[in-house]
């Protein structure tokens, strides 16, 4: 099997662990992988369980993709994170229900927790909103990554980047249980945040923690 039909694969079987993740529901969201100088996306409106490897939509640098086939409408954003970030070889993004929730207040997520370190810095930023699938909005999510693995968005939803689609999905699962974490702590009084020291420690620590240290 070529490398192009693994990843394909390996799309379609991560598809269909996003709403048993609680990640996203119905056709919501959409998975990418690096391949070659382009990407294969998520097709655009079809649930994940009826997605197949040959619906996987190849996407060039330049945006372009086989006459027939639609991917995702969020396509736009996939490519730039991969030509802004050489680290990234798989985008998730999903609309989870408290990441989604922060994005709908605007809120970082900041180091009320040590798992932060999940995203690859101090805080989780949350980009600004723009209308799905433009420019300007690709802009902002590129922007809310710099230095990060993971951002929201504002009024949308949550993006993990990985060095492997099952390293993404891992990290999507993460953010969305810091999130649900941070909202809790917010309804019992005023979390208490870890200093830049401590947030710096993590983050060496984490250089050999699990997933984080896998490709």
């Amino acid at each position: 099997m070529s490398d192009a039909q693994t990843l394909r694969q390996d799309l379609v079987t991560q598809g269909a662990k996003l709403a048993a993740s609680g990640l996203s529901q119905g056709t919501s969201g959409n998975l990418s992988a690096r391949c070659g100088e382009g990407f294969l996306i998520t097709p655009s409106g079809t649930p994940y369980e009826e997605i197949t490897p040959e619906a996987i939509v190849p996407v060039d640098r330049d945006g372009h993709w086989p006459d027939g086939q639609r991917p995702s409408s969020e396509w736009r954003f996939h490519r730039d994170i991969y030509l802004a970030r050489p680290d990234a070889q798989a985008i998730v993004h999903v609309h989870p229900p408290y990441a989604t929730a922060l994005a709908m207040c605007r809120r970082d997520i900041p180091p009320a927790h040590y798992m932060i370190a999940v995203g690859g810095g101090g805080s989780i930023r949350c980009a600004g909103y723009h209308t799905y699938g433009t420019q300007a909005l690709s802009d902002a999510v590129v922007a809310a990554l710099e230095g990060r693995l993971a951002c929201l968005m504002a009024n949308h939803g949550m993006i993990a980047l990985g060095s492997s689609l099952a390293q993404a999905m891992w990290r999507a699962v993460e953010v969305e249980n810091l999130a649900r974490q941070y909202v809790l702590a917010l309804q019992v009084g005023t979390p208490v945040m870890l200093t830049d020291d401590e947030v710096a420690a993590v983050l060496e620590k984490f250089a050999h923690y699990g997933l984080m240290s896998r490709s």
